[in-house]
């Protein structure tokens, strides 16, 4: 199992930061790579992510389920991706800090299961802290603007990254004829 937690403080009030987050189409629309939400009810949904690394793309179909709404203090969350050994789930927490600032912790956990899941739990754990990282930046700075919507910056998939690790790792481990 991999964890990772981040904290940001938000120069927005805890109740605006809530009207945002309590709308789950708009984390996937920070999430990297996710194409699509298809929101199902209030606690569930269903996420079409691309991911790619070279010539190689895949899209993957992730299960969102809401463990608990209890804003605008927090959210629970719980994953399940379809057709591949990997659960997970994880939190959002706000604290009011003053009169117009919110402190925010985004904490998620990955879990992989079968043969495979050490050497894929290996390869990711240097990378969750990143993409948590990342994602709390967007959030930031989604919440902080002023109302206009950002254009995307491209983004680097997680697939293509973990690819590109498995790659280093082959090559150090057997000579540059590795993939």
């Amino acid at each position: 199992m991999i964890e990772t937690a981040r904290s940001i403080v938000i120069d927005t009030g805890i109740d605006q930061t809530w009207d945002y987050v309590r709308d789950i189409r708009r984390w996937s629309n920070l999430f990297p790579g996710c194409e699509n939400c298809e929101v199902i009810d209030e606690n569930d949904s269903r996420w079409v992510i691309k991911v790619g690394a070279g010539g190689l793309v895949r899209t993957v179909h992730v299960h969102v389920h809401i463990d608990r709404w209890d804003g605008p203090a927090r959210v629970d969350f719980s994953f399940q991706l379809a057709a591949e050994p990997v659960t997970g789930g994880g939190s959002y927490s706000a604290v009011a800090r003053g009169g117009h600032a919110t402190e925010i912790t985004l904490a998620v956990r990955v879990e992989g299961s079968g043969p495979l899941a050490p050497m894929w739990e290996a390869m990711s754990t240097p990378l969750l802290p990143q993409l948590a990282k990342t994602f709390a930046a967007r959030l930031q700075a989604e919440l902080e603007s002023s109302g206009e919507q950002p254009t995307p910056a491209p983004r680097r998939s997680l697939l293509a990254a973990l690819l590109d690790r498995l790659r280093r790792l082959l090559r150090s481990l057997f000579g540059a004829e590795s993939p």
